[in-house]
């Protein structure tokens, strides 16, 4: 089609659009924003009659590259310890992606604009591809991959393990409390627009490093689509700019959707980059340097900064907040160290680091060896059985950290850890920022506005207050984590599938129960929580405990 049909097209398309008169529609997702009927308009106008060729046509190329890759024995070259850490990714990735397809109807209701509901309703048609071809790439790893243990059971047990459970939150913020909220500024405006760039760009660069040239290819045809998303969120933006009593609430979900895209995705694509690959060369860039030029120079300075010229306050503080815990506080090792500590409870196996992994650690982050290396050779140590534990049951000077309520993600950094009780329970949290989003912007009222429909963080959210008082081998057994055998584990601590090398439950069955962390919070007294904070924020780094006192 040449693009005046398509603008015509486009135009036709929303003449189809109009408002009944016989009845009161009903709000069928509820908002606390307030919009008016405004002509914003889709700049990509992309209507079904071109846009199904074109995906063919992608479509085509990816399944294509997958033939060429079995073809060209692909999986006799590719690096073991970053395909072991996809399956991770690959369990996870693709239910943020059907979340946003499920987002996309929040939206129908919400923003009164025809011309953007054709873009949404091809973002859900996005969204779903996504998924699907990301599940097939999964397949095709298993059914050539030298261990398909665990990419054939981790879609289905994924959102009970130590790991998963952090994905899944994420995820479901998509389509959970405020529609605006959830489906425009905490997916298009902060997921999409800023974090797919390490996610769909940087992460498949990694992949082709170690020989993995299919996740680039999908990831890639993914990322194509982003533009179009973007592009939704910003028009959605701006007609909430357009009122000013929506500014309050932009500020409040900037805040909470920067900071919890941070805390989610820097901790699991930083660990892949960092510790999925065997790619070490010295020119070749650290997380820390993808994500100063990905999301803060392209995303901040490009995208986020220029919204001040409409009246709105941007959140500089997270922003260099953010950079500060990746670079200075250590945030991607200390979240790849505690994926390492509980290797026994996921479903792939974690490569132990090298002296050449050391080597390249310490010339990207100076000082990295000091604060970590040592806890790395005991894991080298520990993960052959020779009548030890695993690395989480032995004395390595590593503390085991209280998860937080609000992002899920341990709080690893230690000197940031805050407390509170909120609905009557003692909770830990990984940073003031997401003590605020629980106990503050997730609730009924705002800052005195009635805010209804935000939603709140409720449940049992933390992985180990599921398995509170449970055995380590029972655990693993009900997570599903266990080989054909019947008795070896899914996870293990090295690439060594010697049976004699590997960990069964048996070993398992000799550890203490799994304790949860917020269990034991909430049945100390108000002087032993005060003292056990204060021990708290003087450990690390490296889950090192508190320096005893002189």
């Amino acid at each position: 089609m040449s693009r005046q049909s398509v603008a015509k097209a486009h135009q036709k398309i929303q003449e189809l659009s109009w408002e009944p008169q016989y009845h009161e529609p009903v709000s069928q997702y509820g908002t606390d924003y307030t919009f008016h009927k405004a002509q914003k308009k889709d700049p990509l106008k992309q209507v079904l009659r071109s846009y199904f060729p074109m995906q063919e046509e992608k479509d085509n190329r990816v399944y294509g590259a997958q033939d060429g890759a079995i073809r060209g024995n692909m999986f006799r070259q590719v690096q073991e310890r970053w395909l072991e850490w996809q399956k991770l990714f690959l369990s996870i990735i693709p239910l943020p992606e059907v979340s946003a397809a499920r987002a996309m109807p929040l939206l129908f209701r919400t923003v009164p604009n025809p011309e953007l509901h054709n873009g949404q309703a091809i973002q859900m048609i996005d969204e779903v591809r996504h998924s699907t071809i990301q599940q097939n790439l999964k397949r095709l790893y298993m059914n050539n991959y030298i261990d398909p243990a665990g990419f054939n059971n981790s879609l289905r047990n994924f959102q009970n393990d130590y790991c998963g459970t952090i994905g899944r939150q994420f995820a479901e913020g998509f389509i959970t409390g405020d529609a605006i909220t959830a489906a425009s500024i905490y997916l298009t405006i902060v997921a999409e627009t800023a974090f797919t760039n390490t996610l769909f760009v940087a992460m498949p660069a990694e992949a082709a490093a170690n020989g993995d040239f299919l996740l680039p290819t999908v990831f890639h045809s993914v990322q194509s689509d982003e533009s179009r998303h973007i592009s939704n969120g910003y028009a959605t933006l701006l007609m909430a700019l357009s009122d000013e009593t929506n500014h309050q609430l932009l500020e409040r979900d900037l805040r909470y959707a920067w900071w919890n895209n941070h805390r989610v995705v820097d901790a699991a694509i930083g660990t892949f980059i960092e510790y999925g690959t065997k790619d070490r060369r010295k020119d070749r860039e650290s997380y820390a340097e993808m994500w100063r030029r990905w999301i803060y120079d392209d995303y901040y300075r490009s995208y986020l900064v220029p919204l001040e010229k409409y009246g709105l306050v941007i959140p500089h503080d997270l922003i260099e907040e953010a950079w500060n815990q990746i670079w200075n506080k250590g945030y991607v090792h200390e979240v790849a160290q505690f994926f390492a500590t509980g290797w026994l409870a996921n479903y792939w196996r974690i490569d132990p680091m090298t002296d050449k992994d050391f080597e390249w650690f310490e010339y990207k982050y100076p000082g990295w060896y000091d604060k970590y290396g040592k806890w790395w050779e005991n894991y080298n140590r520990l993960s052959t059985p020779n009548g030890h534990h695993p690395i989480v049951a032995e004395n390595v000077d590593y503390v085991y950290p209280h998860r937080c309520w609000t992002c899920m993600v341990p709080c690893l950094v230690r000197e940031d850890m805050v407390m509170a009780e909120v609905d009557g329970q003692w909770r830990t949290y990984c940073h003031e920022e997401c003590r605020w989003t629980d106990a503050e912007a997730f609730r009924p009222t705002y800052q005195g506005r009635e805010t209804p429909n935000m939603g709140q963080l409720i449940g049992k959210r933390e992985w180990e207050t599921l398995y509170h008082g449970w055995n380590w081998a029972d655990v693993v057994s009900d997570m599903g984590y266990v080989r054909d055998d019947g008795k070896t584990l899914v996870a293990q601590p090295h690439l060594n599938l010697d049976p004699k090398k590997m960990w069964t439950l048996d070993h398992l069955r000799r550890m203490g129960n799994v304790l949860s962390p917020n269990v034991l919070l909430n049945e100390m007294t108000d002087d032993q929580r005060a003292a056990f904070h204060a021990d708290y924020i003087k450990q690390g780094p490296g889950g090192r405990p508190a320096p005893a006192a002189s």
